[in-house]
């Protein structure tokens, strides 16, 4: 048996959106549920792989394509074959060639001027869902001749950058992609079948089905590797899901047994299995509901026999239950999805299963169950759309924070060039005051001027400084990764019922942000206070990575918490890098270990880890440093150093000692409030 994959840089997007439009079919109506099933879905998947040139491949497949690409990659001459070929590879072969071929680019001598460079450093940003770094970098490609391959390839780049997410095209970006299709096809480029493929996705994207199965066709006929079965099979998927929605019952039962026979031809039984699945929908729009029965157990139990079972193969089959009058067998197979779904690591949830239960116990009528099922349907709903709405306050505000930091530096920017020109006037000033008078007391009346400038303009530089410190902080503070993981963990434990670990963590989230907003406006803080913070911090990485690791915070008994001061977020980015890279692939529990104790006049913090270690890179590697410890090292100069103070951290490997994790010293001046 052969194992297929999707190769898409935005598959899983597309995936979601087309998903999501799924599910508001669903609800339109009773009838509606009954004819469009979560195969559907399923196939949908299929096409969105399709419309940004992916498909799925066959992992062990030595074809020609597959040649081909390997042939190119150890010549390093034809670039246009080679990323050609890439198509007919599998996903993780192709992301892994694409950041080799980065790699290796990025080391050649004069990479600017090679466009190639460009191409993969914007394949790489797309893969890394960075869209306007993409862009911009596929800007930079230059050609030697107007609308040749390599313009075409840019052309291409872009406009697939500028399809969004899978919502509706607007007319200007199709008439762009109208005219760069008839360039490539006035040149006979090689590249104009992904032209086809565009317009394929555009018109799917705006609901135009019947134009979508033409480009689809068209894009087929012009790809290189069109007798390529991974590509053959993608064609007829993405075939059958156009048809369907066209109802066009013939044009589905064609493309249907031409997967069919391509599946035998290669000995696929997976793709075989999924036939019965399509052959299903083609008996439940018909009316044969009992047919369709008997297709989607077949698909079932072919998933089942092979460990590959899935969400939508519960909701298919209890489907089509639900049309045969079949109320029982379709509320076992909804709640077993509801089940299998509670083992997915993402924590996700879907109220499609609880709308199926809604209708079959409606059936039955049992109208009090199916109200519960339509209450359950809506608290997912809800929890989701708070989920989204949590996500885009939480940028919001951080983009608001960082626009005002960028305006306070612009207006001291402002001042510092205002009083940059005052001081060259009055040096003038002073220059002519001292050849006309020649005197003492006007000189040195000038020099005392000067000198109250100089030190105002000190002031304000050290201002600007500062800012700019507090700008990197929150910036690094802030991380919209982490926001959006903890969100996401927060939906998954609300959604499994457990409210007081729910409140627990709601609790901590929201006083590690109120925290972090209030400390960002102050230079010192309490050590009571950093205690807090660091407590939320952990106790939600703790429930990120449940039983992944232990921690203590100590504080020497001769230290008062509330009347001693420290800089605030000082400890955290040691106490990430603990968890995020120490913690996260060790076979053991980790321990962290945080102190505060009095050293002197000094003040000891230390940061102690068992995890993995720092990792040692290879000799040829060039050093990076810590961002975080090099925005630590400035604060020192700025708080302590620019005082006569002593202040510093040290990092050490404990592997040189025979221990395992990272042990960190920070030594500051004791600060009373």
């Amino acid at each position: 048996m052969k194992n297929y994959e999707c190769s898409t840089d935005s598959f899983r997007e597309i995936s979601i959106y087309i998903f999501r439009e799924y599910l508001q079919i669903l609800k339109k109506s009773t009838s509606a549920l009954m004819n469009i099933t979560a195969r559907t879905a399923l196939a949908i998947c299929a096409i969105s792989s399709f419309l940004f040139i992916s498909s799925c491949r066959n992992k062990d497949d030595k074809s020609i394509g597959q040649q081909k690409a390997n042939q190119v990659v150890i010549g390093k001459k034809d670039y246009l074959s080679f990323i050609i070929a890439l198509d007919t590879l599998p996903a993780f072969k192709i992301k892994k060639m694409i950041f080799k071929e980065d790699s290796l680019l990025s080391n050649s001598a004069n990479k600017d001027a090679n466009p190639y460079y460009h191409y993969f450093k914007a394949r790489k940003y797309g893969m890394e869902k960075k869209r306007d770094s993409a862009i911009n970098e596929y800007q930079k490609i230059k050609s030697t001749k107007p609308n040749d391959e390599l313009a075409l390839l840019k052309t291409y780049g872009i406009l697939a950058q500028n399809m969004g997410n899978g919502s509706m095209v607007e007319s200007a970006l199709t008439s762009k992609i109208f005219a760069a299709m008839k360039l490539a096809e006035g040149a006979n480029s090689r590249l104009t079948y992904r032209f086809y493929d565009l317009l394929a996705q555009a018109y799917f994207q705006n609901q135009n089905a019947k134009k979508s199965l033409e480009y689809a066709a068209v894009y087929f006929n012009n790809h290189p590797f069109k007798s390529h079965p991974a590509v053959k099979q993608r064609y007829f998927d993405i075939s059958f899901l156009l048809a369907s929605r066209l109802a066009n019952f013939k044009k589905m039962e064609f493309y249907n047994n031409q997967a069919r026979i391509l599946a035998r031809q290669i000995g696929d039984s997976l793709a075989l299995a999924r036939t019965y699945d399509n052959e299903a929908q083609i008996y439940s729009q018909q009316g044969l509901s009992a047919k369709a029965v008997a297709s989607s157990k077949r698909y079932f139990n072919y998933l089942k026999r092979t460990d590959n079972l899935n969400d939508i193969a519960f909701n298919n089959l209890a489907t089509s239950f639900t049309r045969n009058n079949q109320p029982d067998s379709a509320i076992k197979y909804y709640k077993e999805g509801i089940a299998f779904e509670k083992n997915d690591l993402s924590g996700k949830q879907k109220s499609v299963y609880y709308n199926g239960l809604i209708d079959a116990y409606k059936s039955k009528g049992e109208y009090a169950k199916a109200l519960e099922a339509a209450q359950a349907s809506h608290r997912i709903e809800l929890k989701n759309n708070e989920a989204i709405e949590a996500v885009k306050v939480a940028e919001m505000h951080e983009r608001y924070e960082t626009e005002k930091k960028d305006r306070n530096i612009a207006e001291l920017k402002g001042r510092n060039k205002l009083n940059e020109t005052i001081i060259k006037q009055q040096r003038s000033s002073m220059f002519l005051l001292v050849l006309i008078f020649i005197g003492v007391i006007s000189f040195f009346f000038i020099i005392h001027r000067q000198q109250r400038l100089k030190s105002k303009n000190n002031l304000l530089k050290s201002e600007n400084q500062r800012l700019n410190m507090e700008q990197k902080m929150l910036q690094a503070q802030l991380n919209p990764h982490f926001i959006f993981n903890a969100i996401a963990n927060l939906q998954s434990i609300v959604a499994s019922g457990h409210i007081d670990e729910s409140v627990r963590y709601l609790k901590s989230f929201s006083g590690l942000l109120r925290g972090i907003l209030e400390q960002n406006r102050k230079d010192f803080i309490e050590i009571a206070e950093e205690v807090t913070s660091l407590n939320n911090y952990i106790q939600l990485q703790q429930m990120r990575y449940a039983g992944v690791f232990d921690y203590q915070i100590d504080v020497d008994h001769q230290l008062d918490v509330n009347e001693t001061l420290i800089p605030p977020m000082l400890i955290q980015p040691f106490v990430e890098n603990a968890i995020e890279h120490g913690f996260r692939n060790i076979a053991y529990k980790g321990l962290l270990l945080i102190s505060f104790k009095l050293k002197g006049d000094l003040l000891l913090i230390e940061v102690d880890d068992n995890g993995s270690g720092l990792v040692e890179k290879p000799a040829n590697t060039p050093k990076k440093q810590s961002l975080a410890q090099i925005i630590l090292k400035e604060r020192f100069e700025l708080l302590f150093k620019s005082n006569n103070q002593h202040a510093a951290f040290e990092v050490k490997d404990k592997k040189a000692h025979g221990w395992r994790g990272v042990s960190v010293e920070i030594t500051i001046p004791v600060i009373n409030d």
